[in-house]
Protein backbone atom coordinates (compact mmCIF):
# COMPACT_ATOMS: atom_id res chain seq x y z
CA UNK A 1 0.00 0.00 0.00
CA UNK A 2 1.62 3.59 -1.11
CA UNK A 3 1.88 5.77 2.10
CA UNK A 4 2.39 9.47 2.02
CA UNK A 5 5.91 9.66 2.15
CA UNK A 6 5.56 7.92 -1.86
CA UNK A 7 3.29 10.57 -3.06
CA UNK A 8 5.76 13.41 -1.77
CA UNK A 9 8.77 11.11 -3.51
CA UNK A 10 6.50 11.49 -7.21
CA UNK A 11 5.66 15.02 -6.72
CA UNK A 12 9.67 16.10 -5.63
CA UNK A 13 12.17 13.86 -7.16
CA UNK A 14 12.47 13.07 -10.91
CA UNK A 15 11.16 10.00 -12.33
CA UNK A 16 11.44 7.62 -15.47
CA UNK A 17 8.58 7.95 -17.93
CA UNK A 18 5.96 5.62 -16.91
CA UNK A 19 5.13 5.06 -20.98
CA UNK A 20 8.51 4.58 -22.52
CA UNK A 21 11.28 5.18 -19.60
CA UNK A 22 12.59 8.29 -20.75
CA UNK A 23 15.14 9.84 -18.27
CA UNK A 24 14.05 12.44 -15.86
CA UNK A 25 10.64 12.75 -16.80
CA UNK A 26 7.12 10.98 -15.48
CA UNK A 27 5.45 11.39 -18.35
CA UNK A 28 7.82 12.19 -21.62
CA UNK A 29 5.92 14.59 -24.47
CA UNK A 30 6.02 11.70 -27.02
CA UNK A 31 3.79 9.49 -24.86
CA UNK A 32 1.76 12.45 -23.95
CA UNK A 33 1.46 12.90 -27.42
CA UNK A 34 0.09 8.96 -27.65
CA UNK A 35 -2.67 9.44 -25.72
CA UNK A 36 -3.29 13.51 -27.00
CA UNK A 37 -3.55 12.53 -30.56
CA UNK A 38 -5.77 9.47 -30.14
CA UNK A 39 -8.98 9.92 -31.60
CA UNK A 40 -11.95 8.21 -29.29
CA UNK A 41 -13.49 5.63 -32.06
CA UNK A 42 -16.36 2.84 -31.60
CA UNK A 43 -15.26 -0.47 -30.03
CA UNK A 44 -16.53 -3.36 -30.11
CA UNK A 45 -15.31 -6.74 -28.69
CA UNK A 46 -15.33 -10.46 -30.92
CA UNK A 47 -17.81 -12.05 -29.68
CA UNK A 48 -19.93 -9.41 -27.99
CA UNK A 49 -21.59 -9.85 -24.78
CA UNK A 50 -25.43 -8.91 -24.91
CA UNK A 51 -25.81 -5.65 -22.92
CA UNK A 52 -22.79 -4.11 -23.64
CA UNK A 53 -23.23 -0.35 -24.07
CA UNK A 54 -21.97 1.48 -26.86
CA UNK A 55 -18.24 1.80 -25.86
CA UNK A 56 -15.40 4.48 -27.30
CA UNK A 57 -11.82 4.10 -26.61
CA UNK A 58 -8.88 6.44 -27.00
CA UNK A 59 -6.60 4.42 -28.16
CA UNK A 60 -5.39 0.63 -28.43
CA UNK A 61 -3.64 -1.21 -25.62
CA UNK A 62 -0.39 -1.43 -26.70
CA UNK A 63 2.95 -0.29 -26.22
CA UNK A 64 3.44 2.85 -24.35
CA UNK A 65 -0.60 2.76 -23.53
CA UNK A 66 -0.47 0.31 -21.64
CA UNK A 67 2.43 1.08 -19.95
CA UNK A 68 0.90 4.27 -18.68
CA UNK A 69 -2.17 2.52 -17.73
CA UNK A 70 -0.48 -0.08 -16.27
CA UNK A 71 1.82 2.23 -14.18
CA UNK A 72 -0.76 4.54 -13.19
CA UNK A 73 -3.07 1.03 -11.97
CA UNK A 74 -0.51 -1.17 -10.33
CA UNK A 75 2.40 1.10 -9.56
CA UNK A 76 0.34 4.33 -7.94
CA UNK A 77 1.87 6.71 -10.47
CA UNK A 78 -0.67 9.38 -9.38
CA UNK A 79 0.64 11.97 -11.75
CA UNK A 80 -0.84 10.55 -14.67
CA UNK A 81 -4.35 10.72 -13.39
CA UNK A 82 -4.61 13.85 -14.96
CA UNK A 83 -3.40 13.29 -18.65
CA UNK A 84 -5.63 10.16 -18.30
CA UNK A 85 -8.37 11.84 -17.26
CA UNK A 86 -8.31 14.30 -19.95
CA UNK A 87 -8.02 11.38 -22.41
CA UNK A 88 -10.79 9.68 -20.90
CA UNK A 89 -13.26 12.89 -21.02
CA UNK A 90 -12.74 13.07 -24.88
CA UNK A 91 -13.72 9.40 -25.40
CA UNK A 92 -17.46 10.66 -23.30
CA UNK A 93 -17.90 13.73 -25.50
CA UNK A 94 -17.68 11.38 -28.43
CA UNK A 95 -19.65 8.98 -27.20
CA UNK A 96 -22.01 11.58 -25.87
CA UNK A 97 -22.33 13.75 -29.23
CA UNK A 98 -23.15 10.09 -31.30
CA UNK A 99 -26.76 9.74 -29.90
CA UNK A 100 -26.63 7.00 -31.63
CA UNK A 101 -27.27 2.96 -30.64
CA UNK A 102 -26.91 1.78 -27.32
CA UNK A 103 -28.97 0.53 -24.22
CA UNK A 104 -31.43 3.04 -22.32
CA UNK A 105 -30.28 4.12 -18.63
CA UNK A 106 -31.69 7.67 -16.43
CA UNK A 107 -33.18 10.38 -17.69
CA UNK A 108 -32.79 14.20 -17.13
CA UNK A 109 -34.94 16.88 -15.93
CA UNK A 110 -38.50 16.00 -17.06
CA UNK A 111 -36.89 13.13 -19.21
CA UNK A 112 -35.66 14.93 -22.10
CA UNK A 113 -32.83 13.88 -24.03
CA UNK A 114 -29.52 15.62 -23.48
CA UNK A 115 -30.51 17.36 -20.26
CA UNK A 116 -28.91 17.17 -16.74
CA UNK A 117 -25.38 16.79 -15.80
CA UNK A 118 -22.89 14.21 -16.86
CA UNK A 119 -22.86 11.10 -14.57
CA UNK A 120 -19.20 9.57 -15.13
CA UNK A 121 -20.41 5.69 -13.21
CA UNK A 122 -16.78 3.98 -12.57
CA UNK A 123 -16.97 -0.09 -12.97
CA UNK A 124 -15.87 -0.77 -9.52
CA UNK A 125 -12.97 -2.41 -8.58
CA UNK A 126 -13.01 -4.87 -5.71
CA UNK A 127 -12.25 -4.32 -2.36
CA UNK A 128 -9.33 -6.19 -1.87
CA UNK A 129 -7.82 -4.62 -5.19
CA UNK A 130 -8.24 -0.94 -3.73
CA UNK A 131 -6.33 -2.03 -0.79
CA UNK A 132 -3.69 -3.70 -2.53
CA UNK A 133 -3.42 -0.88 -4.63
CA UNK A 134 -3.79 1.77 -2.15
CA UNK A 135 -5.92 3.53 -4.19
CA UNK A 136 -9.16 2.94 -7.17
CA UNK A 137 -7.65 3.91 -10.26
CA UNK A 138 -10.74 4.17 -12.04
CA UNK A 139 -12.13 6.16 -9.75
CA UNK A 140 -9.20 8.61 -9.79
CA UNK A 141 -9.31 9.07 -13.35
CA UNK A 142 -13.33 9.25 -13.41
CA UNK A 143 -12.60 12.48 -11.53
CA UNK A 144 -10.10 14.02 -13.55
CA UNK A 145 -12.53 13.44 -16.48
CA UNK A 146 -15.18 15.19 -14.57
CA UNK A 147 -13.34 17.77 -13.62
CA UNK A 148 -11.78 18.57 -17.73
CA UNK A 149 -15.67 18.17 -18.59
CA UNK A 150 -16.20 21.03 -16.15
CA UNK A 151 -13.37 23.00 -17.67
CA UNK A 152 -14.55 22.67 -21.45
CA UNK A 153 -17.95 23.91 -20.39
CA UNK A 154 -19.82 20.52 -19.91
CA UNK A 155 -21.81 19.83 -16.37
CA UNK A 156 -20.17 16.77 -15.43
CA UNK A 157 -19.93 14.86 -11.93
CA UNK A 158 -18.57 11.46 -10.65
CA UNK A 159 -21.71 8.95 -9.18
CA UNK A 160 -19.84 5.67 -7.78
CA UNK A 161 -23.01 4.48 -7.50
CA UNK A 162 -21.90 0.88 -8.24
CA UNK A 163 -20.83 -1.94 -5.88
CA UNK A 164 -19.56 -5.79 -6.02
CA UNK A 165 -22.36 -7.77 -4.15
CA UNK A 166 -20.77 -10.85 -4.21
CA UNK A 167 -16.85 -12.12 -4.70
CA UNK A 168 -15.22 -12.62 -7.90
CA UNK A 169 -12.35 -14.55 -9.30
CA UNK A 170 -9.26 -12.60 -10.74
CA UNK A 171 -9.99 -12.38 -14.80
CA UNK A 172 -6.88 -12.23 -15.96
CA UNK A 173 -6.16 -16.10 -17.55
CA UNK A 174 -9.95 -16.37 -18.08
CA UNK A 175 -11.38 -16.28 -21.42
CA UNK A 176 -14.18 -14.40 -22.80
CA UNK A 177 -17.28 -16.85 -22.01
CA UNK A 178 -15.89 -17.10 -18.51
CA UNK A 179 -15.20 -13.61 -17.28
CA UNK A 180 -18.90 -12.98 -18.72
CA UNK A 181 -20.26 -15.81 -16.21
CA UNK A 182 -17.69 -14.72 -13.18
CA UNK A 183 -19.00 -11.41 -13.23
CA UNK A 184 -22.89 -12.22 -13.73
CA UNK A 185 -24.53 -11.10 -11.38
CA UNK A 186 -21.74 -9.43 -9.51
CA UNK A 187 -22.30 -5.95 -8.91
CA UNK A 188 -25.54 -3.84 -8.08
CA UNK A 189 -26.13 -0.10 -7.51
CA UNK A 190 -25.64 0.69 -3.65
CA UNK A 191 -28.54 2.33 -1.69
CA UNK A 192 -29.52 5.63 -2.93
CA UNK A 193 -27.97 5.33 -5.98
CA UNK A 194 -31.26 4.64 -7.95
CA UNK A 195 -32.49 8.07 -7.65
CA UNK A 196 -29.29 9.59 -8.37
CA UNK A 197 -28.93 7.86 -12.32
CA UNK A 198 -31.95 9.79 -13.02
CA UNK A 199 -30.81 13.08 -12.16
CA UNK A 200 -27.87 13.24 -15.48
CA UNK A 201 -26.77 11.52 -18.68
CA UNK A 202 -24.77 8.08 -17.33
CA UNK A 203 -21.73 7.47 -19.17
CA UNK A 204 -19.81 3.75 -17.75
CA UNK A 205 -16.35 4.79 -17.31
CA UNK A 206 -13.17 2.05 -17.03
CA UNK A 207 -9.80 2.10 -17.73
CA UNK A 208 -9.82 -0.61 -20.33
CA UNK A 209 -11.83 -3.06 -22.45
CA UNK A 210 -11.02 -6.22 -23.20
CA UNK A 211 -14.02 -9.10 -23.66
CA UNK A 212 -16.72 -6.51 -22.20
CA UNK A 213 -17.78 -8.55 -19.59
CA UNK A 214 -17.44 -5.85 -16.93
CA UNK A 215 -19.11 -3.45 -18.82
CA UNK A 216 -21.80 -5.30 -19.69
CA UNK A 217 -22.23 -6.41 -16.16
CA UNK A 218 -22.18 -2.71 -14.90
CA UNK A 219 -24.66 -1.88 -17.49
CA UNK A 220 -26.92 -4.57 -16.60
CA UNK A 221 -26.42 -3.60 -13.04
CA UNK A 222 -27.41 0.23 -13.79
CA UNK A 223 -30.67 -1.16 -15.85
CA UNK A 224 -32.19 -3.23 -13.09
CA UNK A 225 -31.89 -0.02 -10.56
CA UNK A 226 -33.51 2.08 -13.15
CA UNK A 227 -36.26 -0.59 -13.80
CA UNK A 228 -36.52 -1.00 -9.87
CA UNK A 229 -37.17 2.42 -9.86
CA UNK A 230 -39.42 3.11 -12.16
CA UNK A 231 -41.95 0.06 -11.91
CA UNK A 232 -41.85 -0.79 -8.27
CA UNK A 233 -38.64 -3.75 -8.40
CA UNK A 234 -39.81 -5.41 -11.57
CA UNK A 235 -36.58 -7.19 -13.42
CA UNK A 236 -38.39 -6.76 -16.64
CA UNK A 237 -36.97 -4.73 -19.31
CA UNK A 238 -36.97 -4.22 -23.07
CA UNK A 239 -33.34 -5.89 -23.74
CA UNK A 240 -30.98 -5.51 -26.70
CA UNK A 241 -31.45 -7.74 -29.36
CA UNK A 242 -30.25 -8.83 -32.94
CA UNK A 243 -30.42 -6.18 -35.17
CA UNK A 244 -33.72 -7.27 -37.49
CA UNK A 245 -35.33 -9.48 -34.90
CA UNK A 246 -38.09 -8.69 -32.79
CA UNK A 247 -37.48 -6.70 -29.57
CA UNK A 248 -38.75 -9.40 -26.82
CA UNK A 249 -38.76 -9.42 -23.07
CA UNK A 250 -36.98 -11.42 -21.10
CA UNK A 251 -35.36 -11.02 -17.26
CA UNK A 252 -32.94 -10.43 -16.20
CA UNK A 253 -31.14 -13.73 -15.34
CA UNK A 254 -31.58 -14.83 -18.75
CA UNK A 255 -29.72 -12.06 -20.18
CA UNK A 256 -26.63 -12.69 -17.89
CA UNK A 257 -26.89 -16.14 -19.99
CA UNK A 258 -27.37 -14.66 -23.16
CA UNK A 259 -24.26 -14.31 -25.53
CA UNK A 260 -24.20 -12.28 -28.93
CA UNK A 261 -21.57 -12.62 -31.22
CA UNK A 262 -21.19 -8.69 -32.60
CA UNK A 263 -24.65 -8.00 -32.93
CA UNK A 264 -25.58 -3.99 -33.21
CA UNK A 265 -27.26 -2.65 -30.62
CA UNK A 266 -30.83 -1.37 -30.23
CA UNK A 267 -32.33 1.05 -28.14
CA UNK A 268 -35.62 -0.07 -27.20
CA UNK A 269 -38.30 2.76 -26.33
CA UNK A 270 -39.18 2.11 -23.19
CA UNK A 271 -39.77 3.92 -19.65
CA UNK A 272 -35.97 4.22 -19.04
CA UNK A 273 -35.46 7.26 -21.28
CA UNK A 274 -31.49 7.58 -22.04
CA UNK A 275 -29.02 5.69 -24.20
CA UNK A 276 -26.17 4.66 -21.96
CA UNK A 277 -22.46 5.16 -23.05
CA UNK A 278 -19.37 3.72 -22.45
CA UNK A 279 -15.76 5.19 -22.11
CA UNK A 280 -12.41 3.91 -21.89
CA UNK A 281 -9.20 4.52 -22.60
CA UNK A 282 -7.83 1.57 -24.32
CA UNK A 283 -9.06 -1.81 -25.88
CA UNK A 284 -7.27 -4.71 -27.94
CA UNK A 285 -6.19 -3.12 -31.03
CA UNK A 286 -8.93 -5.80 -33.45
CA UNK A 287 -11.72 -4.21 -31.55
CA UNK A 288 -11.20 -0.72 -33.18
CA UNK A 289 -11.12 -2.24 -36.70
CA UNK A 290 -14.63 -4.02 -36.62
CA UNK A 291 -16.87 -2.45 -39.38
CA UNK A 292 -20.54 -3.34 -38.72
CA UNK A 293 -23.17 -3.00 -42.26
Amino acid sequence: MRGWWQDLTDLVLPADCAGCGAPRTALCARCRATLDAGVPRRVRPVPEPAGLPAVNAVAPYAAEVRALLLAHKERGALLLAGVLGTALAGAVRVGLGEGGAGSVVGAGPAGAPGRGPVLLVPVPSSRWAVRARGHDPVRRMALAAAGELRRTGTPARVAAVLRQRRAVADQAGLDARRRLENLAGALEVGPGGGPLLGSGRVVLVDDLMTTGASLAEAARALREAAVSRREGGSAVYEAITREGREERRIDVRRERRKWVHGAPEKAAPNALGRVLHAAVIAAPRDSFEITRN
